[in-house]
C-alpha cells in the first residue's frame, strides 16, 4: 500500500481523558504532519470537549483542527464499503462495531486493521508487537500495535517540533512564569511548582500535610497545581471552600492552586512550566517524559497488583541510567505515590536529588526521540502490510 489517505480511528472513553488525549494527538498528528483525512470516532464527547475547546459535546458529526469528529452511538449505520478508510485503527482494544467489519471485509482492497494497544514498558511487548489475528470468517486480518520504549516498539506519540518548542520555551525561566500567570496563578520567590493529575486514592493529604509542616526554611515552599475536579475532596479539606478553578490558599508552606481544565497544549506548557510532575493515567504520563522535568506517574490501579508488575518494569528501563542512590531514591517515592510505602521521607529526598533527576529527565526524553514517534510508525506499517 501507499501512505494512506484516509484513516478511520476509533476511541471509547474509558479513563476520562488517557484515552481519548492519546487518539486526538494522533489524529492532529495524522493530518497535519501526514496530510491524511482522518475521522475520529468518539463515544463519549463531554471528556473530550474538556481538553479541546470548540468541541461541541452535542453534535454527531463536527470538523475541529482539520480533523472529522464523529460520534460513536451503539446504532453505529452499516457505512458503504467505499466510505471505509484505508487505514483503520482501534484504539486500546476498543472492539469494532459489527458493521464497521462488514463494510471493511465488503471493501474492494481491505482496508490496513491494527489495533493499538496500550502502553507498557514490560519485556512481552516487543515479541507481540505486530502479531496477527485473521478473522475467523470474514478474511480480514488484524495487527496488534504496540506503543512502547524501545526501537523495537511503536514508540511514543510525539510531535516533529515538540522537543523544539520545548526547548525554547524553557530557555526563558519567564516563560513559564507568564504562562502560570495567565492562568491565574502567582508563585511566591523561591517556591516549587508542581502540577499534580493523579486518581483519587493518590495520598494528597499526606504530601500537603508533610509539604505544610514547618520545617525552619530546610525545604522550599510548595505550591501544587491541580485540576478542577481532581482530587476534589482532599483539596477542599486543604482549602476549605469549593475547590473551583482560581481557589487558592496556603497553610504553612504548602500551597494549593485550582486550575481550570485546559486544551493539550496548555497542558504541555504546563508541564514544562513546573518543577516537578505528578501524573496518571497514559497521555499525561507520556507528555510528562518529554517535558524533561523530574515527574511521579500515579498508575491506574488493578485489583489483582498487576499494576505494580507494570510500574517495576518502566522504572527498571527509566532508571538504568541513574545512580544507584538517585534511582533508590526516585523507586521510593513513586511507590510511596502509589500507596506502597513511607511518603514522609520519599518525599524529602526526592526534592533533595531534584536537579540530578532533572538532568536524568533531559537526557532520557532525548533517549525516548531516538526510537521515533508513533504515528509515523503507524504509517509505516500500514504501507507494509497493505
Amino acid at each position: 500500500m501507499t501512505t494512506p489517505r484516509t484513516i478511520d480511528l476509533f476511541c471509547r472513553v474509558v479513563d476520562n481523558y488517557g484515552d481519548i488525549g492519546v487518539c486526538w494527538r494522533l489524529a492532529r498528528q495524522f493530518a497535519h504532519e501526514h496530510g491524511i483525512a482522518v475521522r475520529l470516532w468518539v463515544d463519549e464527547l463531554a471528556s473530550f470537549a474538556r481538553i479541546q475547546p470548540g468541541l461541541d459535546p452535542r453534535l454527531d458529526l463536527q470538523h475541529v483542527q482539520g480533523v472529522e469528529v464523529r460520534r460513536w452511538t451503539d446504532s453505529f449505520a452499516t457505512p458503504e464499503p467505499t466510505q471505509v478508510a484505508d487505514l483503520v485503527i482501534e484504539a486500546f482494544a476498543c472492539d469494532l462495531p459489527p458493521a464497521m467489519i462488514d463494510a471493511m471485509a465488503r471493501r474492494a482492497v481491505p482496508p490496513a486493521w491494527i489495533n493499538l494497544e496500550y502502553l507498557s514498558a514490560e519485556a512481552w511487548v516487543e515479541g507481540c508487537h505486530k502479531m496477527v489475528s485473521r478473522h475467523p470468517s470474514l478474511g480480514l486480518v488484524k495487527h496488534f500495535f504496540f506503543p512502547g520504549f524501545t526501537a523495537a516498539t511503536g514508540g511514543l506519540p510525539v510531535e516533529r517540533d515538540l522537543a523544539a518548542r520545548r526547548a525554547a520555551f524553557q530557555s526563558r525561566p519567564e516563560n513559564g512564569k507568564a504562562f502560570l500567570a495567565s492562568l491565574g496563578v502567582q508563585v511566591p520567590d523561591g517556591a516549587l511548582t508542581v502540577s499534580v493529575f493523579c486518581y483519587p486514592g493518590a495520598p494528597l493529604d499526606a504530601l500537603l500535610q508533610k509539604v505544610g509542616r514547618d520545617n525552619n526554611g530546610k525545604e522550599p515552599p510548595v505550591l501544587l497545581l491541580v485540576p478542577e475536579g481532581v482530587a476534589r475532596e482532599a483539596v477542599e479539606r486543604f482549602l476549605g471552600q469549593p475547590a473551583h478553578a482560581g481557589a487558592s490558599g496556603w497553610r504553612g508552606a504548602a500551597g494549593v492552586h485550582v486550575l481550570p481544565f485546559v486544551e493539550q497544549g496548555d497542558y504541555d506548557r504546563l508541564l514544562w512550566s513546573c518543577d516537578l510532575n505528578l501524573v496518571r493515567g497514559e497521555d499525561s504520563f507520556v507528555r510528562a517524559q518529554w517535558a524533561a522535568r523530574p515527574f511521579v506517574w500515579h498508575i491506574y490501579p488493578q485489583d489483582d497488583g498487576a499494576h505494580w508488575t507494570k510500574l517495576d518494569a518502566f522504572l527498571s528501563r527509566f532508571t538504568a541510567g541513574l545512580a544507584p542512590d538517585d534511582a533508590a531514591i526516585l523507586r521510593a517515592m513513586w511507590s510511596a505515590w502509589n500507596g506502597g510505602g513511607d511518603l514522609e521521607p520519599a518525599w524529602t529526598s526526592f526534592l533533595a536529588a531534584r536537579e540530578r533527576l532533572a538532568m536524568h529527565a533531559l537526557q532520557w526524553s532525548g533517549t525516548l526521540a531516538k526510537n521515533g514517534d508513533l504515528a509515523a510508525k503507524l504509517i509505516q506499517f500500514a504501507q507494509e502490510i497493505g
